[in-house]
């Protein structure tokens, strides 16, 4: 059997792509090294109750063509994140906003707040960043760093807040309005029945073999289609040539308790430094509505060093590490029949609905090279 297209992974970028390829008419063969697709939004019921494997996925977006293109597939039912922080046992409002500024001084007035955390930020006289510290210290001042931001960013990288670039925080986003409202985008939601069903559907008609682990049996794969379209790790299909990439990875632990709530909320984040775990989500609050009354699912999340054989989450975006993706990416661009898409593959972040926009682009360009040229896919205001 001849593939118009080898994708490797079957997660949101390579599904995407199998869609849209399949549709036009290509003949595509999606292979993936877990047991089951759906890579890192992948969800499973259990007891009425959907569980996101690997973490909360709140799919949100001001693309109109991307939600209209997820609608086609699933119903997206209306979902608005407001997860909360617990900071040694009291809670605050995320994001930050005039619930979270009265929480932590009392103030009432957008007035009032701007004052307090210009006073503060004054106070810190930092006036040229050179750390992760100094920077939000620049933005947000003392209180808000140190209670929601500090220990939480630094369980995630593992390393200290001073020894982290600036550039991690570019800006914090802050609200002077009760809106408890975690993203501004137009359009948020989550797929009625989970991520699953929106896998199974983008993949429907498509061939697809689990369990099958691209670089063991390469040999037998790549000779099996015209092109190729990798979603893994960058520096994995070069072979590690120009040295190993770093991420960080995520360890869940997921406890069925007999209660029918645990926290009355999907996500609350736990700043403290001494806590082990950065959040707990509590999946029936996840869905718009939960038949089980009985009983509930709650997931610790624990940030987690990155070691072969577990999975890679975040890049680690430090200077050396950056400059060593530029020169897998400039290999990448030398490729005459592979292509690289997805968070992994371009070593950056992408949210949800910037993972199908770009294999929208990389689409037009395969199928459509002439209008691709000169198309610029640009995220609408908000």
């Amino acid at each position: 059997m001849h593939y118009d297209y080898l994708i490797i992974g079957s997660g949101l970028s390579g599904a995407t792509m199998a869609r849209l390829l399949s549709d036009a008419g290509k003949k595509v063969l999606v292979v993936e090294a877990r047991d089951r697709v759906g890579g890192n939004v992948a969800t499973h019921l259990e007891e009425g109750i959907v569980l996101h494997d690997y973490g909360p996925h709140i799919f949100h977006t001001s693309y109109e063509d991307v939600w209209a293109f997820v609608n086609k597939y699933v119903r997206m039912d209306p979902f608005v994140n407001s997860p909360l922080a617990n900071y040694r046992g009291r809670i605050y409002h995320l994001p930050f906003n005039m619930n979270t500024f009265r929480e932590l001084w009392g103030v009432t007035t957008a007035e009032e707040a701007k004052a307090k955390i210009a006073e503060e930020v004054a106070k810190e006289g930092v006036e040229e960043p050179r750390n992760l510290e100094e920077q939000a210290l620049s933005l947000v001042g003392r209180t808000i760093y140190e209670k929601l931001i500090k220990g939480y960013t630094e369980k995630q990288w593992n390393r200290s807040c001073r020894d982290l670039p600036a550039s991690i925080i570019r800006r914090l986003p802050l609200r002077f309005v009760y809106d408890n409202n975690y993203f501004d985008d137009r359009y948020q939601g989550i797929p009625e029945g989970g991520y699953g069903a929106l896998i199974d559907a983008l993949l429907e008609g498509v061939e697809v073999r689990t369990s099958c682990d691209y670089f063991l049996r390469r040999s037998e794969l790549d000779p099996l289609a015209d092109r190729l379209i990798y979603t893994g790790r960058l520096d994995e299909f070069f072979g590690f040539s120009l040295g190993r990439l770093e991420y960080r990875s995520l360890r869940f632990e997921t406890k069925r308790l007999s209660v029918p709530d645990y926290q009355g909320n999907a996500v609350v984040n736990y700043t403290a430094r001494e806590v082990p775990y950065t959040r707990v989500t509590e999946h029936r609050h996840l869905m718009r509505e939960c038949p089980n009354g009985e009983s509930t699912f709650v997931t610790f999340e624990y940030p987690a060093d990155f070691r072969e054989g577990a999975i890679p989450y975040y890049a680690v975006g430090d200077e050396r590490n950056l400059a060593l993706a530029e020169s897998y990416k400039a290999l990448a661009s030398k490729q005459g029949r592979a292509y690289f898409l997805g968070r992994l593959a371009n070593y950056r972040y992408f949210d949800m609905d910037d993972t199908i926009a770009e294999a929208f682009k990389l689409f037009r360009r395969l199928i459509f090279p002439i209008d691709a040229e000169s198309f610029s896919f640009q995220k609408p205001h908000k």
